[in-house]
Parts: C-alpha cells; sequence; structure tokens
C-alpha cells in the first residue's frame, strides 16, 4: 500500500495541484491507515482490504477517543484515496463508500472586538524595524484575512502597491485581496524603511523577514502575536487564526456579502463562510 499511497500523493500534487499542507494531510491519514492494517492483517495489498478491515480501523480510532473531526478527516482521505484507486483500476470496487463521517459540531470561533483589534494593532508603536515590520504584518493580517502560511510566503512582488491589493497562491489557484490606505502606508514604511536593512541576500523576494534576515516561521509569529496581546491586556487565548476569523466576523458584521467574503478568504466551499453570520448582528442574519 505504501507505493500506492505515494502514487496518489503525487497524483494529488502534479495533477490536483493541491497545497503542501493538505498532501501532509492526505499523507499523514493513509499512513496511519497502512500501519494498522500491517498490525491487524498482515498487510493486504490494496485490492485486498475489505469494508470490514475499514470498519474496524473507524471502530479502533473510536474506541482510543480520536475527536470525531480527526475521524471525519480520516474518513475524507480514505474516500480520496479509493477514488483514485477505482479511477486508476487499481481496485475493483470502491470499499470506502460504507463509510460514515461522524457529526462533527463546528465550534463558533473566538474573536476580538473592535476594540480590542485596535489596542492589539497599536501594540508595535516604536520606530524600530522590528516594530515597523511587525505593525506592517498585523495590519495586513487583519485587513486581508488571509493565513498566516500564506503572509510569511508573501513576495514584495505579490504586492501592488500602487492599486492596493495582493496576489495569494495556493498551488495553481490564487485571489487577489485588496487592502486599505492605512495598511498601503505601513507597508511602504516597512519596505523603505525596515526590509533593506534586515533582509539578508537569502531573502530574495520574500516580503517579511525574521531577525535573521531570513523567512519567518509560523511558530515566529506565533509568539510575536502572543507578545503584542499581553501587553494590549487581552486575555483571550489568541492564535494567528483568530485575526483570520476576527476579519472575517467584523467584515460579515459591517455588511460585505457572504460571497465576497468567502472570495477572499479562499474557502472553496461557502458552507464553510456561513459560520460567521453567526458572529453578526441580527439584521445581517436575516439579510
Amino acid at each position: 500500500m505504501e507505493r500506492e499511497i505515494e502514487a496518489f500523493i503525487s497524483y494529488l500534487h502534479n495533477i490536483k495541484k493541491t497545497s503542501s499542507n493538505t498532501e501532509m494531510s492526505y499523507r499523514r491519514d493513509l499512513t496511519k491507515l497502512r500501519i494498522y492494517l500491517e498490525i491487524t492483517a498482515g498487510s493486504p495489498a490494496v485490492d485486498e482490504v475489505t469494508e470490514e478491515n475499514l470498519k474496524k480501523y473507524m471502530a479502533y480510532m473510536e474506541r482510543k477517543k480520536f475527536k470525531a473531526s480527526t475521524i471525519s478527516r480520516s474518513i475524507a482521505s480514505i474516500k480520496a484515496f479509493y477514488h483514485y484507486l477505482l479511477k486508476e483500476g487499481l481496485v475493483r470496487k470502491d470499499i470506502s463508500d460504507c463509510l460514515k463521517a461522524p457529526r462533527v459540531e463546528r465550534k463558533t470561533p473566538d474573536i476580538l472586538s473592535v476594540e480590542e483589534m485596535e489596542k492589539l494593532l497599536n501594540q508595535p508603536s516604536g520606530g524600530s524595524d522590528k516594530e515597523i515590520r511587525d505593525s506592517a504584518m498585523l495590519k495586513l493580517l487583519y485587513a486581508t484575512g488571509i493565513r498566516v502560511s500564506e503572509l510569511i510566503s508573501l513576495r514584495v512582488s505579490d504586492v501592488n502597491m500602487q492599486m492596493g491589493f495582493l496576489i495569494c497562491r495556493e498551488g495553481d489557484r490564487e485571489r487577489m485581496i485588496p487592502f486599505d490606505s492605512q495598511v498601503q502606508e505601513a507597508l511602504r514604511r516597512y519596505l523603505i524603511r525596515a526590509r533593506n536593512h534586515m533582509a539578508s541576500n537569502e531573502a530574495k523576494d520574500i516580503l517579511f523577514v525574521n531577525c535573521s534576515g531570513t523567512s519567518m516561521s509560523r511558530q515566529g509569529f506565533w509568539k510575536l502575536i502572543k507578545s503584542y496581546a499581553r501587553k494590549a491586556g487581552i486575555t483571550k487565548d489568541i492564535t494567528p487564526h483568530t485575526l483570520r476569523h476576527t476579519f472575517a466576523a467584523h467584515q460579515v458584521e459591517n455588511g460585505t456579502d457572504l460571497k465576497s467574503v468567502q472570495e477572499m478568504l479562499g474557502h472553496s466551499d461557502i458552507s464553510t463562510t456561513h459560520m460567521y453570520l453567526k458572529l453578526g448582528k441580527p439584521s445581517v442574519k436575516e439579510a
């Protein structure tokens, strides 16, 4: 099965143009299944795996108290894998049809109020290169709702300063997101006054660099945002994704139509964006 899993990941990467995060998730889920089958069923070939094997694997995950969301994601990975195997003629039947995903309660995300968001954005107020950079990053993140992974992957060439928008790329998909004049000014200040001092030759076209002059990491940004939240006196448990949720909730509350928010966030399914209606005013929900 290991060979077929790698062929499937290659198919996702080369044909479906999926993101590296998606590919890692599929590989992780399918590797867990493969190891389970090695232990319990003696490493059957893909066309020898039965519906009973898959049902027992689900029962095993439930016994081990895996979260419903984890089980649901694993089922989605297995189904995608077997759809591929059937398409390639490697199995005669899609046995994953027997799997039913558990119901996952979608938790309403934590968001910051407008006042809390203003306090957070005002924290990096000094004139050091680092604070100029941090101010630009926080303002851009809140103004566009992009993911942290997208933020730290941005290139200077992805940002159109004159027109006030940036391009986010994921696989072969890209989306254009506008930003306002405040973000424009923060970015211009960073590019003119700080980035040239901070960036090393290795950074090349990378927009936001760390204090060593190279690419920032997710962990580095996580520490940064936690530090500023403490300084702002915000007691909520903030993660980098909190700003994405806050952006979406504030956009919906201010009357931005759901389709536009979906496009800016890069959600493939608008039902994912619907959760932000719960956080809006009654008049917005009715609309």
